[in-house]
């Protein structure tokens, strides 16, 4: 008869096991991109060279634009996010834009607090969603390193910047987004979203295609149906990133 300390002992070691092989049972193994040589969310992904840039291009909202967040309420969206001296604070709970847009430029200035942990994904994380399905990334990536499809203004398990030109955390940055939406008819996509993306001034997408809604883990695709015009997505990632100075102009293609 087995001892009871040893007994629980060869307990103990088996759930151990058990435990180690779920572990690699579920550790992600990234997915082949069918368009790059890599995998979605690939940790081996070259991550874009650094530029210099001077940071957060401010820019008026043009008469014919849409202000969705000037500094004093976040009337225009469907969560009222926290407002703390004209800033808006991403709060539990993601927010979209009362209004509907399909193509537009999109400007929106956004910061990571100065002082807060931030760790890959974890930390200063929050995304733009045109459409409520094409996430650009926002992400602290002047000193933060995360799988390259994932940093800052990439298309987000699709795409990363072609360069990245963040700024240190704690400083304001900017986006510029010109976005195409995509076109449909009855039998289904006949032209993808397209997306230019201006981070700080530079350009890190030039009319880059999205090769469908964003998805996680996942090789994104087009469905059979798709809306003409749908709100603008800020994502909630349980993390208090900062916006200021959001605006959109319609665009027509």
């Amino acid at each position: 008869m087995l001892s009871k300390p040893f007994y629980l002992s060869l307990i103990g070691s088996f759930i151990m096991s058990m435990s180690g092989a779920q572990q690699i049972k579920n550790e992600y193994v990234p997915i082949k991109q069918p368009w790059s040589d890599y995998g979605v969310h690939d940790e081996t992904r070259p991550r874009p060279p650094k530029v210099s840039n001077r940071g957060a291009v401010t820019t008026k909202a043009p008469e014919d634009a849409v202000v969705l967040f000037d500094g004093k309420n976040t009337d225009a969206f469907t969560k009222v996010w926290r407002v703390k001296d004209g800033v808006m604070v991403a709060s539990p709970g993601s927010t979209d834009t009362k209004q509907s847009f399909g193509s537009c430029h999109l400007h929106i200035e956004w910061k990571i607090p100065a002082g807060r942990e931030v760790n890959g994904q974890a930390g200063g994380n929050s995304g733009l969603f045109l459409m409520k399905m094409y996430e650009v990334q926002v992400m602290e990536s002047h000193t933060n390193v995360t799988y390259a499809d994932g940093q800052a203004a990439a298309l987000y398990g699709q795409t990363p910047p072609m360069v990245n030109a963040s700024a240190p955390q704690g400083e304001w940055q900017s986006y510029d987004i010109i976005f195409e939406a995509p076109e449909y008819n009855d039998e289904g996509v006949v032209t993808p979203a397209y997306v230019t993306v201006i981070h700080n001034g530079v350009v890190v997408h030039a009319h880059q295609k999205y090769y469908g809604p964003t998805v996680f883990r996942k090789v994104a695709n087009y469905p059979q149906t798709h809306p003409e015009k749908a709100p603008i997505r800020l994502q909630w990632h349980n993390d208090p990133v900062e916006y200021r100075n959001i605006w959109v102009k319609e665009l027509s293609k």
